[in-house]
């Protein structure tokens, strides 16, 4: 990645919106459990709601609200008896809030140094993905104008919001999203940074420094899925673009880096379509000629009722294959806006066609229906009548974008590693917000704000804490950064040794997980096992990795395992016999000890193997 300089000189503009459900038992706006177990087989009733656009107090339509209505999807939502109720289905005016996930979020407010508002006034903010029945989620602004220090600069902080969280997606199938209820309701944190991130890592660096400071209050959840971060990307002469749901902060450089890479290639597109003079056609019907062609994209759908369109891009030639990003092609863009209207993708003439089934009497047909010209590049979509008019609608406004440069839109990550993401919709307007006029807003009092105070996250007492346990101010660092911080504190209760503890959870995990094991499913209850076993003397530290790759694919105790797979620590007498065992063939040490490592190496602990050798 660039230097802080580099950045500056591209106009790099980047904010963080971080999300975290937090640990209370009860939901947001009713008394329905927040400890959310998967729900298959258990759902009790299923709704279906469909969403239509109109237009907001200020008589105009949002743009990802008209863009959603034009997908014409239907949602269907789960629900399960005594996970949720009507409050979450939108049949009943909402609770009370929670004032345990009130206090929580004040409590924030002041570790974040924020001014608190004096009256919490719920909001609705317009929800166009389906994951809420209502198509708006609640939130509640609770302060304001903070900051935080990292690496010695400020970070501003405008705005800290108690929201409720969205529904879970469980299937797609074409035009439905079926989604689970259990989870909607869930009170959630937003803490907002300001938008002057100075580059990517820095980015990283506060979302780490946030997530700890939410982390060592021990007031929020844990596991996958419980955190996520929001990043709002843009350069000189590009456009705001919103990268959504990014879980894992260790990719979240990664992620913007590849977004000021993709936004840059755009522009680069823009600028030698511009000089090509190049320009987008209109949606034509190719149907009739292509009758009879074995391109199978085609003809599985021109047999029933289907249509097959296409546009010619005039100057485009060679453009459509141009890379934006990993794995991602200026096509690949435009696909993902004709996949929004329900078609598996499309067609275009940088690909190969004849691979596709394509006849040269086919692309000589294309060639005269659109008018092609050298030069010129087209793109063909084929689907239900329907679909295909919405989805070459759709790709035709995406491919017109591309005289234009970077589209604000709203991006989803795809969980490669790469950085990379996809188009979700179009990036939403300003005017989504309104009142919630079924729930009363909330005074806040000298008692909430003097119990936020004492119960206020404190970076700097906890980095102190873990100083004086591990003796090394930047292991102390990497444990608090590290998501596993609540679950060190919780075994260095009664470890013995800390230092090994901070080494298991940041180092040992890390390889194993690289290495594919599924160490994140290990609960902490084992790992507590595990550190037990070590302490009593049970096993030895070469044992604790065997039995992490055990517990990745498997939940059992801790002492089956060690029995099981024979990991039970050699140490005092039996250790001496094999000693004596040795000695009786050779009495050179180095070769004593060389054998007895060799058989018992995840049984024996060197250090007492040297002693009983002096």
């Amino acid at each position: 990645m660039q230097d802080e300089e580099y950045y500056r000189s591209i106009g790099f503009m980047c904010g963080l919106e971080l999300h975290q459900r937090l640990a209370v038992p009860r939901k947001l706006f009713c008394d329905c459990p927040t400890n959310i177990i998967p729900a298959s087989g258990r759902s009790t009733a299923s709704i279906t709601r469909r969403q239509r656009a109109i237009a907001g107090e200020l008589g105009t339509v949002d743009v990802s609200a008209g863009f959603e209505a034009q997908r014409g999807r239907a949602f269907i939502y789960n629900v399960a008896e005594g996970r949720s109720c009507l409050v979450e289905i939108d049949e009943e005016p909402p609770h009370r809030i929670n004032a345990e996930a009130m206090g929580t979020v004040l409590a924030f407010a002041k570790a974040l140094s924020m001014r608190i508002v004096d009256e919490i006034q719920p909001m609705r903010k317009g929800v166009v993905d389906g994951s809420d029945p209502s198509a708006f989620q609640r939130t509640a602004m609770v302060a304001f104008d903070g900051h935080i220090i990292v690496d010695g600069n400020r970070v501003d902080i405008p705005s800290i919001f108690l929201e409720e969280e969205s529904c879970r997606a469980e299937a797609t199938h074409g035009r439905e999203i079926t989604y689970n209820v259990e989870m909607l309701g869930v009170p959630l944190v937003e803490i907002d940074t300001s938008p002057y991130i100075r580059t990517p890592k820095e980015a990283k660096d506060i979302a780490l420094y946030i997530g700890t400071m939410m982390r060592i209050s021990g007031m929020v959840q844990r596991g996958i899925g419980s955190v996520r971060q929001d990043v709002n990307v843009s350069i000189r002469g590009g456009a705001r673009v919103e990268i959504k749901g990014l879980q894992e902060i260790e990719y979240l450089d990664a992620y913007i880096d590849t977004e000021v890479k993709r936004q840059q290639e755009l522009l680069k597109i823009r600028d030698e379509l511009v000089a090509r003079k190049a320009s987008v056609g209109k949606a034509t019907d190719l149907t009739s000629a292509l009758k009879g062609t074995k391109v199978g994209l085609i003809s599985s759908h021109a047999g029933k009722g289907g249509k097959a369109l296409g546009f010619r891009l005039a100057g485009f030639s060679g453009m459509l294959g141009r890379e934006v990003a990993p794995r991602r092609r200026l096509g690949t863009e435009i696909s993902d806006y004709a996949k929004s209207a329900g078609v598996g993708g499309l067609i275009h003439s940088d690909e190969d066609l004849k691979g596709y089934g394509f006849s040269d009497g086919d692309i000589d047909r294309i060639s005269k229906k659109l008018s092609l010209k050298d030069g010129d590049s087209f793109i063909i979509i084929a689907g239900g009548a329907e679909s295909s008019r919405k989805a070459a609608g759709f790709a035709i406004e995406r491919a017109k974008y591309a005289l234009v440069g970077v589209p604000p839109e709203t991006r989803g990550v795809i969980g490669d590693g790469t950085g990379t993401t996809r188009f979700l919709r179009p990036l939403p307007g300003g005017s989504r917000m309104y009142p919630e006029t079924d729930a009363r807003p909330i005074a806040v009092t000298k008692k909430m704000l003097s119990d936020a105070e004492s119960s206020a996250p404190d970076i700097k007492a906890e980095e102190q804490k873990l100083v004086g346990q591990l003796k090394d101010r930047s292991l102390a660092w990497r444990v608090m950064l590290s998501p596993r911080l609540q679950t060190y504190t919780s075994i260095v209760q009664s470890a013995k040794d800390p230092t090994f503890v901070a080494h298991v959870l940041l180092q040992k995990l890390t390889e194993l997980r690289r290495a594919g094991f599924s160490v994140d499913g290990i609960g902490d209850g084992r790992l507590t096992e595990l550190f037990e076993a070590y302490d009593n003397g049970k096993i030895t530290k070469q044992a604790v990795d065997e039995i992490l790759k055990v517990l990745s694919k498997r939940d059992q105790d801790v002492s089956s395992v060690i029995e099981q797979n024979k990991l039970e620590r050699i140490s005092g007498i039996p250790l001496k016999e094999l000693v004596d065992e040795a000695r009786k063939k050779t009495d050179n040490k180095d070769q004593i000890k060389k054998e007895i490592m060799s058989k018992h190496r995840l049984n024996v602990d060197g250090s007492e193997l040297n002693s009983y050798l002096v």
